[in-house]
């Protein structure tokens, strides 16, 4: 399953996605990990959420995110929850193929029983109609 956070760059997408991680923090029963461009959110964090840098990885397409993905998840068993930051710059994508990535990431998520929670910087028009329904915040 994945939650989408859209609207534009610096509407206040990361806030929100951290207090959600933090809330959800609380009542989880497994893993949570937080996925961003930087290591600047880290003290904003709860301690029991895995911040991972991507910068870090040099990810240079969509594909290799995917593969970065599928890597986290394979490591950690209880993994429930993902929350993505900056997804366009982590993804290594753009608005026109982001759909197309967002729809392999809900095929991830039914397949391993892990949440992602998506920041995104695009309008909800940008959004395909069958992926609508995941959006839970609009700024």
């Amino acid at each position: 399953m994945i939650q989408l956070i859209v609207g534009e760059k610096g509407k206040g997408k990361t806030k929100v996605l951290l207090d959600k991680a933090n809330t959800e923090v609380k009542n989880a029963h497994g893993s949570i990990v937080y996925l961003d461009k930087s290591a600047k959110h880290m003290y904003e964090l709860n301690n029991k959420v895995r911040l991972i840098d991507v910068s870090g990885f040099d990810l240079q397409s969509s594909g290799e995110f995917l593969g970065f993905i599928y890597g986290i998840i394979s490591q950690d068993h209880d993994l429930e929850q993902m929350y993505l930051d900056s997804f366009l710059k982590i993804s290594a994508s753009d608005e026109a193929t982001v759909n197309e990535l967002l729809e392999k990431l809900v095929q991830i998520g039914e397949k391993f029983h892990v949440t992602f929670v998506i920041s995104i910087s695009v309008n909800a028009a940008a959004i395909s109609e069958n992926l609508k329904e995941n959006i839970i915040a609009e700024l």
